[in-house]
């Protein structure tokens, strides 16, 4: 389908894009890789009256070592997360889930900070941040502030990010060494999850968080809470399902999501030397 008439503005600078947004408000849509915004336009999904392109914003696109995380600006490309030396020294999860994100064409156009934004629970970034206890920067009118993963996501397809802000910054602590695993269930490689499960080791202890089993990306608690009462991981992967609210559609149902969760979490602790 052909998407409704907009107009359409490049941004030279961060700044100049918070102003546009702070002049167009909610009319107004940012646009960096577009692999998100763009087949929900054209699906009439999203018909935003002003397209903000940020895309050639090199300012916003970087990989650094900060200490205890690693500071990745919110335009860096999938392809430059995935192939990054200190991304893989640091955050293996991260590099490893990026490269399972879409196809090459898709990685070398879409940006990090796109995918968390977008909020989407099918998406990899998301599930990632969760179990990493990761966060975003955000910036508007106001100055910045951190956004924690678990408060990033406030419904389906929504963020709890204002208006008139923007991403800036993806901050993922570092867990050098710790046992981790992102296991995804998809019909082609480059098909969006039809469930997936994410754990990361944090001070012998696991985070779950699992794709497409919610409105939004989630934490799954009820896992970590059996782990934590000492059930093996077999035992709590059962508890995979509790607490989310998976729909049905043409791929799967909810039985069978469910049934997933429990599978794809269980490989996923035991991969990340849960036993």
């Amino acid at each position: 389908m052909i998407p409704v008439a907009f107009d359409y503005k490049r941004a030279a600078s961060a700044d100049e894009a918070l102003a546009l947004l702070a002049e167009y408000g909610d009319d107004a849509k940012l646009m960096a890789g577009g692999h998100s915004l763009l087949p929900m336009m054209k699906l009439r999904l999203a018909y935003p009256a002003v397209i903000i392109d940020i895309g050639r914003l090199s300012d916003l696109s970087y990989i650094k070592d900060a200490g205890d995380h690693l500071a990745i600006g919110a335009l860096t490309r999938h392809r430059d997360v995935e192939i990054s030396d200190v991304v893989t020294q640091h955050a293996p999860l991260l590099a490893h889930a990026t490269s399972k994100v879409g196809d090459p064409q898709v990685r070398h156009r879409g940006t990090i900070g796109g995918s968390l934004a977008h909020a989407d629970a099918a998406a990899d970034h998301p599930s990632v941040l969760l179990a990493t206890g990761g966060s975003v920067i955000a910036r508007g009118p106001n100055g910045e502030r951190e956004i924690a993963g678990a408060d990033l996501f406030a419904g389906f397809l929504e963020s709890s990010l204002a208006a008139d802000e923007m991403v800036t910054e993806v901050r993922i602590p570092k867990h050098t060494g710790a046992g981790w695993s992102f296991q995804k269930f998809n019909r082609r490689a480059q098909d969006w999850a039809i469930v997936g499960a994410t754990v990361q080791q944090v001070n012998g202890s696991a985070q779950v968080s699992l794709v497409n089993m919610h409105p939004t990306p989630i934490r799954a608690t009820a896992v970590e809470a059996a782990l934590a009462g000492g059930a093996s991981a077999a035992e709590a992967a059962e508890q995979a399902h509790v607490g989310a609210e998976p729909s049905s559609d043409l791929n799967a149902s909810v039985e069978y999501r469910q049934h997933l969760a429990r599978v794809l979490t269980r490989r996923a602790l035991l991969e990340a030397g849960i036993a």
